[in-house]
């Protein structure tokens, strides 16, 4: 028989009340009546549970019914519908974008020096977990994502527009290969056509006349002895101020003159072999006296088992007198030009002493191969150069070592 909402209302007979087309009440002896839809799926007779009654009524019992047979009609189980449906909807729940970028967070922390994964861990709960964090990953669209950052753009920080940026579609990238989500809503979005254009700003780089007057303060320089001398070997290896404050004992090979940076410690996660001049393994030496005894070369001297600070060497450069003038990391740009300049090197083995990436595989690999001699005679010439210049306010380039 069909039923009808006046039946319903005083339906109280234990068990199965047919509507037609396998839907039923089912009235419990407890009293409970349970909407349940029987069908036939794979030749295996089974029940659709499709709410309680009243809070769903007749009418909405019967729409229900009437969508599981539609499912049927595709070739489709109902039931397997809904527990898809329920999976989807759970893990929508628990991959929230904060979730999903906690856990990517995680993932990369051992890929990252301590200070980088919170400085990128700060950038996210301030710029983004604010707004798009309790959303579920899965539904936000680029739309969503490119509004937060013109808003942290619209504050003036356009460099932090672009790392969160950066940062996000890394992020994605890992959520799509680990099944978190499966689509990839900022594949496609570039800061150069998100962000206005911007003028680009260069670190200070110490200019060449300057020099002389910078290595005199350096010499007459009274701070700690662990910064006197790593700003030393800072410019006679012409790395990068992270990859020289990190570095440790083990990697250096006085004998063999070779300083071995792990793939870990370089910005592009490549081995970079730095070659040891006289001067290098003199600093080397005078450090060993401070520190031999540690694992890092140039310990904080406030807490021995982390490196010098990052702000240690501009801070430095400040208190001699070259704020805004000089940069920690422009000394790599002025090794690059008076190199350079000289005529008397090879790009390439300039290029490879800075540790750039090249872009070609196969002359990356040639590259590690050929050019160490002749790195080798590159930053002894470099070292006596900047002897020279110690020395003298003018001076001529010395000749390439032979």
């Amino acid at each position: 028989m069909n039923l009808t909402d006046a039946k319903l209302r005083s339906l109280t007979t234990p068990g199965k009340h047919f509507d037609g087309g396998g839907l039923f009440l089912w009235v419990q002896p407890s009293g409970g009546r349970w909407w349940r839809f029987k069908y036939r799926f794979g030749g295996k007779e089974k029940l659709l549970a499709l709410g309680v009654y009243p809070d769903v009524g007749l009418k909405a019992a019967r729409e229900k019914a009437t969508q599981a047979r539609q499912a049927l009609a595709a070739g489709s189980d109902p039931s397997e519908l809904r527990k898809a449906a329920k999976a989807q909807t759970s893990q929508a729940t628990e991959n929230t974008l904060q979730a999903v970028a906690t856990a990517w967070l995680k993932h990369q922390a051992a890929r990252w020096e301590d200070h980088t994964a919170v400085r990128i861990r700060a950038s996210l709960d301030l710029h983004v977990f604010p707004e798009l964090g309790p959303l579920p990953i899965a539904t936000i669209a680029p739309l969503q994502v490119q509004a937060v950052i013109k808003r942290i753009e619209a504050r003036g920080t356009g460099d932090m527009a672009s790392r969160v940026l950066q940062r996000l579609k890394a992020m994605w990238r890992w959520a799509v290969v680990n099944g978190r989500t499966t689509g990839n809503p900022v594949a496609d979005l570039k800061p150069s056509e998100v962000l206005a254009p911007r003028r680009k700003t260069h670190r200070a780089a110490l200019a060449e006349r300057d020099l002389p007057m910078y290595l005199s303060a350096l010499a007459a320089y009274g701070g700690d002895p662990h910064t006197t001398h790593a700003m030393r070997l800072l410019m006679l290896t012409a790395t990068r101020p992270g990859e020289l404050r990190g570095a440790r004992w083990a990697e250096i090979d006085m004998e063999a003159a070779e300083w071995v940076i792990p793939a870990a410690r370089m910005k592009m996660r490549a081995e970079h072999r730095v070659p040891l001049s006289r001067q290098a393994l003199d600093v080397l030496a005078t450090m060993q006296g401070f520190s031999g005894h540690r694992e890092l070369v140039f310990p904080s001297p406030f807490y021995p088992s982390k490196p010098l600070s990052e702000n240690t060497f501009n801070s430095a450069l400040a208190r001699m007198g070259f704020k805004n003038i000089a940069t920690a990391h422009g000394f790599r740009a002025l090794f690059s030009t008076i190199a350079n300049e000289s005529g008397q090197w090879s790009a390439d083995a300039i290029e490879r002493q800075l540790a750039h990436k090249e872009q070609n595989q196969t002359r990356a690999a040639y590259h590690r191969a050929s050019y160490w001699p002749e790195r080798q005679r590159l930053m002894q010439w470099w070292a006596d150069y900047l002897d020279t210049r110690a020395a003298n306010n003018v001076v001529t380039l010395p000749q390439r070592a032979a």
